[in-house]
């Protein structure tokens, strides 16, 4: 067999046959998935089933939402039933942190059209009778259209649907070997053949990284041993004339539903969780268990025992044992391979049964259309660096400590202590010395903020004080920041302005020295990057943008080549140290510094010029992002300690504050700058983010017809991103908040915020119907169950004529 076709995908699971199913439906069915085995033959057979549309993160909610649509419905289209039990759905909490999550969970449901209700003890006793204790519950959040569904029945009744459509499947054809032809396509190698493709998809499952590893790729995957039990009959169950909701129990870190007349009691272990086939899976084994260990769930099935008491009179009729993915964020990898064209996963999900419909939904419209209708930039296989490859320490300590905290409230900026420690760069200690509190972020260590620990809460926190502190002294003085963990890229040679115009929105600088702010489109007009670009030289440009972006950013440049140019785009990101020195008085720190003249007549806004700071060769950048007269440093990261040390022994004098992250988004929100990933995204051009000033309309730029068609379309927009007060309480903004209109209906989204420590304001960016747009309209937002007002500002809270920044 020697087959051409337009797209294979590599595995018969949920995830890969979702991806099938989309695919089809989007045209392509000019399609073949290849599995070894039977479909669901590795880990979605033994998979308890359970759909879920709880969940903590709002696109990824989106992503639950479509499996809920189509597992009911399915069989009208395929004839084949999805075992779907529409039996609803409660999760418990415990603490007031817990209920705070669920408050703040429930807000963002709703806006999305997901029905869920708080209740309290007596109402989650009644919806299910079987837990008999409940003296710790404060509350349960019921959603009543959750459910299960049988994995082999939904897989089999989408493989069916793209069959229908013209799609094909082959069973028991391993993939053997895999190879990038010259021409750009893909060989795979089969047991029964060769077939070339435009695109390639790794839906493999737990054999991701095996499959991977043929063309030298890491994916970040680790396999956990999960185990079920299932009970005999029990009274109670057999007694009831309904199916209880399915129920998470973070006590017991258990799930539990009804299995016929018995109980399905799903535990993930809160301790000693046991990975699986890091050093490589055989690959003949097809529906296989590991060994069932009922000491090492022990602990779990006791607390268990001790909210559904009647199951201790019946006995175990059976343990299911077997591997389930994990990635290192727990979330599952839909996107770009990085490095490589056309090379797609679609694997890595803990939950692949809920997740593969939704999962192969938008991963399909990425293929296709080159962009998704949500933002998929938490899913995107490339937010993990090159230390997170499969057998790394990074990798495999932090599937296990996800798997641990499974039903654990992850409370805002906590940092989990596992496999921390993998980029450090040369001053970590004497920050840390001072008190530094540090975040993970593509596996540099960056300070949150510094002083005591963090008591970490959805309200404001004992960090609110010192990061005031930090606000006040850059704002009234000077402060200095790491913002090492930042992506950098050099790009060099005869064509790389006419690369960087090309992919640009906004005029790339024209004079040596000169900085712009650039965005990136898609095709379809969606914001894909954002970087800072400084022209160094006609030849030679120096970008720098979100750290969680390099491996993307990287990919985004380097596809844009056209053949035969000369233009080669390189990451310097671990090779350059950067120190921001700003405020009032960095001038007058910098300056005996430096033989160079920093006046403003010689050293501009948004310039950059290459410079010596204590005889350290630095790039030396004009712009703040947080809103003040500063300096950027760029330099060698092995000269970056002694370059710091003498900043630090000049800004002593003038009260020089060391500020981190948590400071740095209170400046940039009272200054009004957009962010990438959450006010910023492919979900919207330019237009609906009131980008306009950013967007050089009589330049040519990818996305420009459909930017353009945005902006001159005669019906009003679907929503535009406004800025605004709100009258908050003891918390603030933190994104994905709904916003109600007049009628009380949601009419938008809000995506970041935080309390102005300079203004004395609670301050946010909120997408809304155009109605509200003008300032001084008013509008309600939800937060953590409270519905509070935001008033439209007509600019910035802070510096609204950028006077502080021309200094």
């Amino acid at each position: 067999m020697n087959k051409e076709v337009r797209c294979v995908i590599v595995g018969g699971g949920a995830m890969g046959v979702g991806l099938l199913y989309h695919l089809a439906h989007e045209g392509w069915t000019d399609t073949i998935l290849v599995e070894k085995g039977e479909l669901t033959s590795g880990s979605t057979w033994h998979a308890a089933g359970l759909v879920p549309n709880f969940i903590g993160d709002l696109n990824m909610a989106k992503v639950h939402q479509d499996a809920i649509a189509l597992y009911p419905d399915i069989e009208e289209e395929t004839g084949l039933s999805a075992g779907w039990h529409g039996c609803g759905a409660i999760r418990l909490a415990r603490t007031d942190e817990e209920v705070d999550w669920h408050r703040y969970v429930h807000a963002m449901l709703n806006q999305i059209g997901v029905e869920s209700h708080i209740v309290g003890p007596a109402e989650v006793q009644r919806l299910n009778p079987l837990l008999e204790d409940v003296s710790d519950v404060k509350t349960g959040f019921y959603t009543p259209h959750d459910g299960w569904t049988d994995p082999t029945g939904c897989t089999n009744a989408m493989a069916k649907g793209a069959r229908q459509l013209g799609c094909e499947i082959q069973r028991h054809n391993r993939v053997v070997d895999m190879s990038l032809l010259a021409d750009g396509r893909w060989q795979v190698v089969t047991e029964k053949g060769a077939i070339t493709c435009e695109h390639v998809v790794n839906a493999a499952g737990h054999y991701a990284p095996q499959l991977g590893a043929m063309i030298g790729l890491d994916v970040p995957i680790v396999s956990v041993i999960h185990q079920y039990v299932i009970t005999e009959p029990l009274e109670s169950m057999t007694n009831l004339d309904f199916e209880p909701p399915v129920t998470r129990d973070p006590r017991s870190s258990c799930y539990y539903r009804r299995e016929i007349d018995g109980l399905l009691i799903g535990p993930y272990e809160m301790s000693n969780a046991q990975i699986y086939g890091v050093d490589g899976i055989d690959w003949g084994l097809d529906f296989y268990l590991t060994p069932p260990d009922v000491d090492n769930i022990a602990e779990c099935l006791e607390l268990a025992m001790l909210r559904i008491p009647s199951w201790s009179e019946a006995g175990i009729k059976k343990i299911v044992s077997g591997p389930i993915t994990h990635t290192p964020d727990s979330g599952y990898l839909m996107g770009p391979a990085p490095g490589f064209r056309n090379y797609w996963h679609c694997n890595g999900a803990s939950i692949g049964i809920t997740q593969g419909p939704g999962a192969g939904k938008y991963l399909a419209q990425w293929i296709v259309h080159g962009q998704t209708e949500i933002n998929v930039r938490g899913m995107d296989p490339r937010r993990f660096g090159d230390h997170t490859g499969p057998k790394s320490v990074f990798a495999i300590e932090k599937a296990i400590d996800e798997y641990h905290e499974m039903y654990q409230v992850r409370l805002p900026g906590e940092q989990r202590p596992v496999a921390r420690g993998q980029k450090v760069n040369p001053i970590y200690g004497r920050l840390d010395a001072l008190g530094a509190q540090w975040q993970e972020v593509y596996g540099w260590e960056r300070p949150q903020y510094f002083g005591e620990p963090e008591q970490h809460s959805f309200r404001r926190s004992n960090a609110f004080d010192f990061v005031a502190e930090e606000v006040q002294g850059t704002r009234q003085r000077v402060g200095i920041a790491d913002l090492t963990a930042f992506a950098k890229f050099e790009v060099a040679g005869a064509d790389a302005a006419a690369l960087l115009d090309r992919v640009s929105a906004n005029k790339i600088p024209v004079r040596d020295g000169g900085i712009r702010l650039v965005h990136m489109l898609t095709p379809l007009g969606g914001i894909e990057c954002e970087m800072t670009i400084t022209r160094l030289a006609a030849d030679r440009f120096y970008l720098n943008s979100a750290v969680m972006g390099t491996a993307h950013d990287l990919d985004w440049l380097n596809d844009h080549i056209e053949s035969g140019e000369d233009v080669t785009v390189t990451d310097v990101t671990d090779s350059l140290g950067l120190l921001a020195v700003t405020g009032p008085r960095a001038r007058e720190v910098l300056a005996p510094l430096t033989g160079a003249d920093l006046s403003n007549e010689s050293f501009r806004w948004l310039t950059a010029r290459e410079i010596e700071v204590a005889g350290v060769s630095c790039k030396a950048l004009r712009v703040s992002y947080v809103g003040e007269l500063g300096w950027e440093l760029h330099c060698p990261i092995d000269e970056m300690a002694e370059l710091y040390d003498a900043l630090v022994a000049a800004g002593e004098p003038h009260g020089m504050a060391h500020f981190g992250a948590y400071a740095m988004n209170v400046m940039r929100v009272e200054k009004g700058y957009k962010a990438w990933g959450s006010e910023l995204t492919t979900e919207i051009t330019p237009i609906e983010a009131r980008l306009e000033r950013f967007v050089d309309f009589a330049g040519d730029f990818i996305g420009k017809d459909a930017t353009a068609a945005r902006r001159d379309q005669t019906e009003p927009l679907s929503m535009v991103l406004v800025y605004c007060e709100v009258d908050a309480t003891d918390n603030d903004v933190r994104g994905n908040e709904g916003a109600y209109g007049r009628d009380g209906q949601v009419m938008g989204i809000a995506t970041s915020g935080a309390w102005g420590h300079t203004v004395g304001k609670s301050l946010a960016f909120v997408y809304v119907d155009p109605a509200y747009e003008a300032p001084g309209s008013t509008f309600e937002l939800e937060l953590l169950g409270e519905m509070r007002t935001a008033t439209v500002l007509s600019g910035p809270a802070y510096d609204p004529t950028n006077s502080v920044l021309r200094a």
